[in-house]
C-alpha cells in the first residue's frame, strides 16, 4: 500500500504566505520561501504553492518565487494559481515545479485538463476543486471561492479524472479554517468513485483529524495550512502519531 503524504499548503498573497479561514479573513504567516524549506526539513512529503488572488486579479502565477523554492526544498511541490494555458504549465514546470494545480480555469475550460494530461502527462496535472455544501449538494466554485458555478463535486470530480487530471484536491469550503475536521464523508465518496488518488484539504485542526481523513475520508494525502504554519502541529510528531495509528507513513 502506498504511503499517505502529508502535504503543508501556503497560500501566497502579494508574496507572502497567508492563512484565513472559510476563505476570507486572511493573516500573514511568513515567507514562504523560509517556511517550505523548514517543512522540507522537518519530512513533508509534498508542498502546495497556491496563489490565491491570481485567478481573480487576472495575472499569471508567481515564476521567480517558484524558481527559489525549487533551490531550496529537495521535495516534489505543486503550483497553481492563475494557469490558464499550456504555456503557464511550461513556464512553471521550467521553474522547477513538479506539478501545476487548476482549478478555475478548468472549470470555464475543461478541455484544459486533457490538454495539460497529454502534452506533460496525467502526473503533472492537479484538479482543485473548491465545494461548499448548500442544499444537501457539494456545489464547486471558481476564483478562490468567490463565485459559484452549476458544477457538482462528484460529477466534475469523475468528469476531470476521465479527462487526464492526475489527482483531485478537494478543500470543503465549509470546513476550511475552523479546525473541526476534514469532509470525511465526502472525501469517502470520491475516493470510492475515483481511480485517481485524492488530496484532503480544509478543516485540520489536530492530529486526530489526520488520522480520521486517511481512515475514515480514504484519502491518499492531507493538506493543512495553519496548524503548520502556527506550530500548533510539528509535521515530525504527526507522523510518529500516524504510525502508532497503523496509518503507513514515511517516518
Amino acid at each position: 500500500m502506498l504511503a499517505k503524504r502529508i502535504v503543508p499548503c501556503l497560500d501566497i498573497k502579494d508574496g507572502t504566505t497567508v492563512k484565513g479561514i472559510n476563505f476570507v479573513n486572511f493573516r500573514d504567516a511568513g515567507d514562504p520561501v523560509e517556511l517550505g524549506a523548514q517543512y522540507s526539513d522537518q519530512g513533508a512529503d509534498e508542498l502546495v504553492y497556491l496563489d490565491i488572488t491570481a485567478s481573480h486579479e487576472g495575472r499569471k502565477t508567481f515564476t521567480e518565487l517558484v524558481k527559489k523554492v525549487a533551490a531550496r526544498i529537495s521535495i516534489p511541490f505543486t503550483v497553481g494559481g492563475g494557469i490558464n494555458e499550456l504555456k503557464d504549465v511550461d513556464r512553471l514546470l521550467s521553474a522547477g515545479a513538479d506539478k501545476v494545480s487548476i482549478n478555475s480555469a478548468a472549470l470555464r475550460n475543461p478541455s484544459l485538463i486533457n490538454e495539460i494530461a497529454a502534452n506533460f502527462g496525467s502526473q503533472v496535472c492537479v484538479v482543485a476543486i473548491d465545494a461548499n455544501m448548500e442544499n444537501n449538494g457539494w456545489l464547486c466554485y471558481l476564483n478562490g471561492g468567490r463565485i459559484p458555478t452549476d458544477k457538482q463535486l462528484f460529477d466534475w470530480a469523475k468528469e476531470a479524472e476521465d479527462r487526464g487530471a492526475g489527482e483531485i484536491l478537494f478543500t470543503s469550503m465549509t470546513h476550511d479554517g475552523v479546525k473541526t475536521g476534514y469532509a470525511n464523508e465526502a472525501l469517502a465518496t470520491l475516493a470510492d468513485s475515483l481511480h485517481i488518488p485524492v488530496i484532503a484539504s480544509g478543516g485540520a485542526g489536530k492530529m486526530e483529524h489526520f488520522r480520521d481523513a486517511f481512515i475514515l475520508g480514504k484519502a491518499d494525502a492531507a493538506l493543512a495550512a495553519s496548524v503548520f504554519h502556527f506550530g500548533e502541529i510539528g509535521i515530525g510528531q504527526l507522523k510518529d502519531y500516524l504510525h502508532h495509528e497503523g496509518i503507513n507513513v514515511r517516518i
